[in-house]
């Protein structure tokens, strides 16, 4: 005779009948693509939210901001350093007011996104004058307030020409060499400016133009006067809107600023092929990624 006890049996439930499982009604191919688009809604308001209030990618269309900024480059644009106004949305789709929330002044020498007055395209420009400022331009050289910017000649820029910097004979006459080796590049006289508070950047001066005398202006309050860096090849705040000229009009309500330019993200030559992947590397201008857009100050 044994001692030991032998473990109780484990009471075994019996299944639950068909009755007590809780079944869950498969999902209709219809409902399945509702909860598909309302993801993608919703990802695409967020990133429309953050284009808008945070910060945009921007692309370099022309050569008015030449040297700094070349054709084809590609760069952060922050929506939030000045404010918002009815222009922060990428795509302008706000009623226009006047004023901006959460307003921060821009700076002398920003080079900011503004959309000209009854219009609807971006331009990209630098700040030259502020509320209060007296602008004025004579055979070329800017002026401040009555003195003259302080400016300086710089050895000239050697610009790599490619598709999109071709040193068109009607944009740069005569300023086309051609190295022993075969490259050719587009060599631009440079001048550069010292604003009031040290910040400094370069401009390209190429002659006269109609641009050079002009003013004197005083910027009203709550505008900027702008200009573009290639001054004799922008149309900017000198210029009348609409055709011809395409310019800003003058100084321009600040509520009309829709960001200011951060740095390069990358730049295209303009030979990239959207069908051949390949090309879009092969594409890419080397030491350009990462450039701060920020004015050097003294």
């Amino acid at each position: 005779m044994s001692d030991r006890l032998d473990p109780p049996a484990e009471a075994i439930e019996p299944p639950a009948s068909a009755s007590e499982v809780e079944t869950k009604p498969a999902e209709t191919k219809g409902a399945a693509f509702w909860r598909e688009v309302k993801g993608l809604a919703w990802v695409l308001l967020a990133v429309l939210a953050f284009h808008s209030f945070v910060a945009k990618p921007f692309y370099i269309p022309s050569e008015s901001m030449m040297p700094v900024l070349l054709k084809g480059d590609r760069l952060v644009v922050s929506k939030y350093p000045y404010g918002w106004s009815w222009v922060s949305p990428s795509f302008h789709v706000l009623p226009h007011w006047s004023g901006r929330l959460l307003s921060h002044r821009p700076q002398r020498g920003d080079i900011v996104i503004v959309t000209p007055p009854g219009q609807s395209d971006d331009y990209i420009k630098r700040v030259i004058g502020l509320p209060g400022d007296t602008i004025e331009v004579r055979g070329g050289r800017l002026i401040l307030n009555g003195q003259p910017v302080k400016s300086e000649a710089r050895p000239p820029a050697m610009v790599p020409v490619d598709a999109n910097a071709p040193c068109a004979v009607d944009q740069f006459p005569g300023n086309l060499v051609e190295l022993n080796d075969g490259r050719q590049f587009c060599r631009l006289p440079i001048v550069r400016e010292t604003l009031p508070g040290g910040r400094i950047y370069d401009t390209i001066d190429l002659g006269r133009s109609p641009g050079d005398d002009y003013g004197p202006v005083t910027v009203p309050t709550d505008h900027v006067f702008l200009m573009g860096d290639n001054r004799d090849r922008s149309a900017d705040s000198r210029f009348a809107l609409g055709p011809p000229d395409n310019g800003l009009g003058g100084p321009v309500p600040w509520e009309n600023l829709g960001g200011r330019a951060e740095f390069l993200t990358f730049s295209l030559d303009g030979q990239a092929s959207w069908l051949n992947p390949v090309s879009w590397f092969r594409s890419l201008r080397s030491g350009r990624a990462g450039n701060s857009l920020h004015p050097a100050t003294r």
